[in-house]
């Protein structure tokens, strides 16, 4: 059950984001409000049920700093470290995208400035991401099956001849 849930919320995670990378129209200060509200709602729900140490909430990260960075400010050069520091789960890329598509839905917010994606991205060269800008929403996390071992000793198991396993040795 845990990793079915895992695997839920990595491709919430994925569509979700892919969408917010390719539509200016959700780039927007609102946006990331509703984001961080919905995603404390899901983190919720998983604690209730008690299914907050499947890693869930893990994969989500991208979303939850992606939904942070359209709440930050950026003008200043602290704003632009704190962003830095605060986005380790997205790429460079994906959050130069953010930033290039953040629309201002008011007139008290601003678009972000040539000069400030500059500045993100000379304090992010240094940085080793990989060069994909999309998610992949198709990812599938391997299953694992938990082993328990049997009280039995191998000794102790008499196999019947009607099954014509002759062919196995004891070792």
């Amino acid at each position: 059950i845990l990793q079915v849930f895992k695997q839920l919320f990595y491709m919430i995670n994925a569509v979700t984001l892919n969408n917010l990378l390719l539509r200016k129209d959700v780039c927007s200060w609102s946006t990331g409000m509703q984001l961080r509200y919905n995603i404390s709602q899901l983190e919720e729900w998983l604690r209730g049920r008690n299914l907050h140490q499947s890693g869930a909430v893990q994969t989500m990260e991208p979303l939850i700093q992606a939904a942070q960075l359209l709440q930050l400010k950026k003008k200043t050069q602290e704003d632009a470290e704190a962003i830095c520091s605060l986005c380790t789960s997205l790429s460079t890329q994906q959050i130069v995208k953010i930033l290039n598509l953040y629309t201002p839905l008011n007139e008290f917010e601003e678009r972000v400035t040539v000069a400030f994606i500059r500045t993100i991205q000379a304090q992010l060269q240094e940085r080793n991401d990989p060069q994909q800008l999309l998610l992949d929403a198709k990812h599938m996390f391997p299953v694992l099956f938990p082993f328990n071992p049997s009280s039995l000793t191998m000794d102790s198991i008499h196999i019947p001849a009607c099954l014509n396993l002759e062919f196995l040795n004891e070792v």
